[in-house]
């Protein structure tokens, strides 16, 4: 039986945690998805999973309370454990300087939080693309 892909998110607005579990609804991705309300709660979620428990892709808002999202990003990439986890950041931050910061320290991705269902839809499915193994949608 083939593994559900397990996204983590960690990001402390509750309106764009629902707009990012609503897009996955809408695109009917079968992925299982948690969601962590910071940066810290995450890397203490992470600590405490088994290997055939991690997640196929780690998102991280940039802007958060106790670590932000490149602070977390730098922890993550210091760990040889969560080394091959695709980690992208989604965050409303567009400066130039927080999107290079963190694509030179290893992000793989970095998306912006669009203000429209539809553009959420589309993040989604840009998430998706990171994940390793095949992932079941629905058409659109």
């Amino acid at each position: 039986m083939k593994k559900i892909p397990l996204i983590l998110l960690a990001d402390d607005n509750l309106d764009d945690q629902s707009f990012i579990r609503d897009a996955f609804n809408y695109v009917s991705a079968n992925v299982i998805f948690k969601i962590l309300n910071d940066g810290k709660e995450l890397l203490e979620h992470l600590q405490l999973i088994d290997e055939e428990d991690m997640p196929s892709l780690i998102v991280l808002d940039y802007n958060m309370p106790k670590l932000n999202g490149a602070e977390v990003l730098k922890i993550l990439l210091r760990e040889k454990r969560w080394s091959t986890i695709p980690k992208i950041m989604l965050s409303t931050s567009f400066y130039k300087e927080h999107i290079q910061e963190c694509i030179k320290m290893g992000a793989d991705g970095y998306l912006i939080k669009p203000d429209n269902l539809f553009a959420w839809k589309n993040i989604a499915l840009n998430m998706l693309s990171y994940i390793k193994e095949p992932v079941l949608t629905s058409s659109i």
